[in-house]
Formats: structure tokens, sequence, C-alpha cells
């Protein structure tokens, strides 16, 4: 795989990417409620994501924030954790976890590296509030922050990879998006972007890790955050 040269932009993908959204929630559970399987809750929230974006894709709801999301997956969930009697104030600060994700290992020194050379900005389905909270608690060094929530569409519509190219004034191929999700990278792909794949295989937890093997199809593959670093020479 050639390195691609005329990129500027960098954008990322954050939940699973960037961030551990599995191992955050377990350590999560584990403080507020000791005893819920954290795993098991971790994995039924984050299955309810995708349902829950389609039916704003579909036009069964009308725009809504990842925030607002959460809560509605999250208020259908609690039920089957024993935690159906949760206070309002408690289930704010459950919902708020998103905003409270720990990054990777690698993240926040690959991405200070990778932003000697590159504009580094985010590219989530994460509304702008959350994507802002995690970065400042986590010392994320973002140059910008989009989100879907800016084009008012989630992954994989075209505007959002597209609206990237359009912020900064480039053509697609002078974007590369970086992801640990081979959907997410198809999509930029059809689009005319740059893809580079990181190796997450821990992000829905030991009990069910990702196969990671390398695509042809994507213009980098790399370990880690600090792997790409080295690979861009950063």
């Amino acid at each position: 795989m050639s390195l691609p040269r005329d990129v500027e932009v960098l954008a990322f993908d954050i939940f699973g990417t960037v961030v551990d959204w599995h191992g955050t929630i377990v350590r999560e559970m584990a403080r507020l409620h000791p005893q819920v399987d954290g795993d098991a809750f971790a994995t039924a929230w984050r299955a309810g994501y995708r349902p829950a974006m389609a039916r704003v894709m579909s036009g069964e709801l009308g725009w809504t924030l990842i925030d607002d999301l959460h809560r509605m997956i999250l208020d259908g969930i609690l039920p089957q954790f024993g935690l159906e009697r949760l206070a309002e104030p408690a289930r704010r600060e459950l919902n708020r976890v998103w905003h409270r994700l720990d990054p990777w290992p690698d993240s926040v020194e690959g991405l200070q590296r990778l932003k000697r050379k590159y504009i580094l900005c985010t590219l989530s389905n994460g509304n702008i509030g959350l994507l802002t909270r995690m970065a400042k608690r986590a010392g994320l060094p973002w140059d910008c922050i989009l989100s879907a929530e800016v084009f008012r569409a989630y992954k994989p519509d075209p505007a959002a990879y597209l609206g990237v190219a359009k912020v900064f004034d480039l053509p697609p191929q002078r974007v590369m998006l970086v992801a640990a999700h081979h959907d997410d990278l198809e999509g930029a792909r059809a689009c005319g972007l740059r893809t580079a794949y990181i190796e997450r295989p821990l992000e829905f937890g030991a009990a069910r890790p990702k196969d990671v093997s390398a695509r042809p199809e994507n213009d980098m593959h790399a370990r880690d955050l600090l792997a790409l670093a080295d690979r861009l020479g950063c």
C-alpha cells in the first residue's frame, strides 16, 4: 500500500477507533451499578445504536442527536437489567458515560504525533457537545470537531464524508478517513476519500474479539495510531 502523500486532513471515526466504548461502560457499570453484568449491558446498549439511527434515516424519527438516541436505547434496556426504577438524575448520569469514554492507550500520543503533519478532525455520528466534552476529558488534540450533527446526516450518508472535504475546501482524495470499521471506510472510499484501517480487536470486549485482517481496498492498515504515525512519517 503506497503512502497517500497528497492527504492534508485526517478525519477520525471515534467510537471504537479512538476511544474504548465497551471497556469504559463496563468500568462505569462496576462503579455505578456493580450488581449488573457490565459486559452484557454495554453490548445491549450498543446493539441499539444502528436500529435507532435507521429510524431517523428512514424518516420515522426527525433529526435526533446521538445523545438522545443513546437515552432512548438506555431507557429501553434498563428493565432487562433490573434498573427500571432508576431515577431521572441517575439515568442522565449514566447516559453521559458516552461523554466520558476513555481513549485507547495509544490514542493521545498517536494523535499528537499525527497533528504535527496533518489537520486532525473528528467525523463521528456523535453530537458536538458529546465529542467536545470527551476530547476535553481525554486530552484528544483535535484541530476541528465535525459530526453528523454538522451535516445532519449519519455515516454512511455521503453528505458526511463529502462534508469534511467541503469544510476544508479540498477534493475528497486529500482527506483520509481513519476508522476501525470496514463499512465506514467503504462509505468513505465510495465518496473518493482515502482510507486507513486501525486494528481494535477488543472493541467489543475480550469475549468477542474482532477479525482485524487487512483488506487490500484500504490505502493503509495499522495496528494502532502510533503505528499509523510511524507509517506516515510523523
